[in-house]
């Protein structure tokens, strides 16, 4: 079986749905929980696959200090997975650290946070890639960060956007995927979020039990199109991907 490394870069952040759609879809999960003492390997020899996912550190460094000590053999690892073309997805900070990675900006979005339940809306060149060309045009995501892409790598395409945030999704090379929301989050997972925030939330004149209804009533819609993204990844991982996701990039042959 065809095994995909994870990095857990935050215990607040699991693979949750995400985990489960992987696995169904036939991938193997090796997840690896450096904020837990685990070592990031050197290289990514004899995985089909990377996934990334997100937490509460700051992709970018602050006074020369990164945001999490391992964020460097992170971001080399995140360079060579395109450089070998391993399929990767990378998620909201996993996200922010691919885009960093290669040469992108990340920062504190002066426009503020974005929190809750949300719609993103699909650029054209989402129509001829392998994962985006089936996402409907204004998907429902789960958002919850304070900072942003401000800008992209050189090169990298542009899949998805909002009017606040323009870099909401995108593709580095032909094989590595970031967004900047949650395709993984379940209730449970923002509930805790919004719970570890709750007094500052209500300071800020955001109401924390409107957020989580909000996400608990799109959590089908969320379901309905990033299962099969995410079924698309594996299949792609695992060299089974019908024809119809391999449009107009004749490098994924």
């Amino acid at each position: 079986m065809a095994t995909a490394l994870v990095i857990e870069n935050d215990p607040t952040d699991d693979l949750r749905r995400l985990g489960d759609w992987l696995t169904e879809a036939g991938l193997e999960l090796s997840v690896l929980r450096p904020h837990a003492g685990d070592a990031l390997p050197d290289d990514l020899d004899g995985y089909a696959a990377f996934v990334v996912m997100g937490g509460e550190q700051d992709a970018f460094p602050k006074d020369g200090v990164p945001g999490a000590p391992w964020f460097p053999k992170l971001e080399s690892l995140l360079r060579k997975a395109v450089k070998n073309r391993v399929p990767t997805l990378a998620i909201c900070l996993g996200g922010q650290l691919l885009a960093q990675a290669h040469g992108g900006t990340v920062e504190r979005s002066t426009s503020g946070p974005e929190i809750g339940a949300r719609l993103v809306a699909r650029r054209d060149k989402a129509e001829s890639d392998p994962l985006w060309w089936a996402v409907p045009f204004a998907p429902d995501v789960i958002q919850y960060h304070f900072d942003e892409i401000t800008e992209l790598p050189l090169g990298a395409t542009l899949l998805a956007a909002s009017p606040r945030y323009p870099h909401q999704a995108f593709r580095v090379g032909d094989r590595a995927w970031g967004t900047q929301f949650h395709i993984e989050c379940d209730v449970d997972m923002f509930t805790n979020w919004v719970e570890n925030n709750r007094d500052w939330m209500t300071e800020q004149g955001w109401q924390p039990d409107g957020l989580i209804a909000g996400v608990e009533a799109t959590q089908d819609d969320v379901a309905e199109v990033w299962q099969p993204f995410a079924r698309r990844f594996a299949e792609l991982a695992l060299g089974t991907l019908p024809d119809a996701g391999r449009r107009e990039l004749p490098l994924l042959s």
